[in-house]
């Protein structure tokens, strides 16, 4: 579904694999060294009837504990009779962010922004995985490895040095806080009747810090992490000097303390 009066993108059929319940887990152990195959941004909504089959695929890349997948609920689509119970006008606002880093004309829906540098349809499971694998074969993967540890009343972030020829040396570290799964009856509008699971759909976004080239600790508060009712992760992400979002560079996720 594209905005702005463009034509509607039709989401692709997808053959989907049932995935079991729970949220995605961070890093394994007190320690955890994360360097994924990449990050993967959908952006969705609850009123596009173009949108479930790309959930629905979300569902696997958010199973997968080697990538790092935020969901986006956008409220653009509220005009059409449902106000999407997940979105957020931030939400929006970083998909147009988007729009204007990748000089685009519109913003649509479902879409997939892979580690910061490409947009695909994200029904799409081929646009989506030649993206990803295409960007580690030329280098523009997760390029910093993110370490996530506990030291008494923190969770300690700490971010290695810039890859050799990488030409990033500043990067926002932003942390981003997701719910957990939940299912949504569609009450309205072009999904009415539908109950529909969501994975990780992003509820805030906070810069913790700058990154500049050097290996440097973050510290965030252990009590932040676990007022939260779902998940959070971790992404190092470069950011033009217009203030719009850049390359992701490296992610991990943050374990939810006991």
């Amino acid at each position: 579904m594209v905005f702005r009066g463009l034509s509607r993108l039709v989401a692709a059929t997808l053959a989907t694999s049932a995935v079991a319940g729970g949220t995605v887990a961070a890093g394994a152990g007190d320690q955890a060294s994360e360097k994924p195959l990449g990050v993967v941004e959908l952006f969705t909504s609850q009123g596009c009837n173009s949108c479930p089959p790309a959930d629905e695929f979300f569902a696997e890349l958010a199973a997968n504990p080697n990538l790092v997948a935020l969901s986006y609920h956008v409220d653009y689509w509220d005009y059409l009779g449902w106000r999407d119970t997940l979105s957020r006008k931030e939400n929006t606002e970083r998909q147009y962010d988007y729009m204007r880093a990748f000089n685009s004309r519109s913003v649509y829906t479902p879409q997939a922004v892979i580690n910061g540098r490409a947009h695909v349809n994200g029904a799409s499971r081929g646009a989506v995985d030649g993206a990803l694998d295409t960007m580690a074969k030329a280098g523009e993967g997760m390029l910093v490895a993110i370490r996530v540890s506990r030291s008494g009343d923190g969770v300690m972030i700490d971010a290695g040095d810039a890859a050799a020829g990488s030409g990033n040396a500043n990067a926002h570290v932003v942390v981003v806080y997701f719910d957990p799964p939940k299912t949504v009856a569609i009450g309205k509008g072009e999904n009415d009747g539908r109950n529909l699971t969501y994975w990780n759909a992003v509820s805030d976004i906070q810069t913790a810090g700058m990154w500049h080239g050097k290996a440097q600790r973050y510290e965030l508060p252990v009590s932040e992490i676990s007022r939260k009712q779902g998940g959070s992760a971790v992404l190092l992400q470069a950011v033009g000097q217009d203030g719009l979002p850049g390359p992701i560079l490296g992610a991990a996720f943050i374990q939810k303390p006991e």
